[in-house]
């Protein structure tokens, strides 16, 4: 029998979240880079794909960066919120663990933070992998590895020292180590995990609050405390962030780490590892074979 992931998010806060920011006035920097880097990334694959999905990017960001890309001819999109999908006529509501596409019916899907938030995430990647065509490509970036350590060592110390304990405040982020592995365990081929890091510097710790909010990026995850943050919590927060992270000249470093991934749905024509046993050489061989026909060493006979 499978087993239920666990409910490390509350999706519902998340989609409120959100939905308050797109309100706010989204902070979107970080998301415009990851969008412009993915379609970056896409350029370096000499493929065109007739059928390609944005995958829950929050904004319209992936869609203008990929807008003439010459290896997307058609960009539907898909996300939980009707705020984030903006006018496009190409687009249906629908969430990241519920996708509403026919198997083999998608040539490309990319996706660009939006997979941090889910609580299934091997099941995301096999309902990507479902629905992709035969050698189909699935490329995403999205918020993993040492992000927001700084944030998260500063409010575990405040939290200690006010009120002797610890809550989570930032969410886990994934692994890179760990994503390469099930992206295989979904049934895509030649899988590729990366990390690109981001180093953003603040002028104060309360205008990197202020942004998360405006990224959708607030606490929603579902042990969080259920209570107000403490005043007194809140301040002793950013004083040890303050003293802990600032660079010589005061400014605060913040770090995101961006993980990458990508995979092809299996197809023949893909290269395929050789299966073990079936070398016409050993190792020891070749090596010898190679030192044989070395040149010798200056001064030798």
């Amino acid at each position: 029998m499978s087993q239920t992931p666990p409910l490390v998010f509350d999706r519902a806060l998340s989609r409120r979240r959100l939905a308050r920011a797109a309100h706010l006035g989204p902070e979107t920097f970080l998301l415009d880079r990851v969008a412009e880097d993915l379609a970056d990334r896409l350029g370096a694959v000499k493929r065109r794909f007739s059928t390609a999905l944005d995958l829950g990017t929050p904004t319209d960001a992936l869609a203008r960066a990929l807008d003439g890309h010459p290896a997307v001819e058609r960009l539907f999109a898909a996300a939980p919120l009707a705020a984030g999908l903006g006018i496009r006529r190409d687009a249906v509501v629908a969430d990241e663990e519920a996708l509403p596409f026919a198997p083999q019916s998608l040539d490309l899907v990319v996706s660009a933070l939006a997979l941090q938030g889910v609580n299934d995430l091997p099941g995301v990647f096999a309902q990507v992998r479902r629905a992709l065509k035969p050698d189909g490509l699935f490329l995403a970036g999205f918020v993993g590895g040492s992000s927001l350590t700084e944030l998260r060592q500063a409010f575990a110390i405040a939290e200690s020292e006010t009120t002797g304990g610890v809550s989570p405040r930032v969410a886990p982020f994934a692994d890179v180590r760990d994503l390469g592995g099930l992206l295989q365990r979904a049934g895509f081929a030649l899988p590729v995990a990366d990390t690109d890091r981001i180093v953003v510097r603040y002028g104060s710790p309360f205008t990197l609050f202020s942004e998360l909010r405006r990224m959708g990026a607030a606490n929603a995850l579902t042990e969080r405390r259920r209570v107000p943050l403490r005043r007194d919590t809140l301040l002793k927060a950013a004083e040890i962030y303050g003293a802990r992270f600032a660079d010589p000249d005061g400014r605060l470093r913040v770090t995101f780490d961006i993980v990458w991934l990508s995979g092809w749905a299996p197809h023949e024509s893909q290269q395929k590892p050789l299966a073990p046993g079936s070398a016409k050489m050993s190792l020891a061989a070749a090596l010898g074979a190679k030192r044989a026909g070395e040149p010798p060493a200056d001064g030798a006979a």
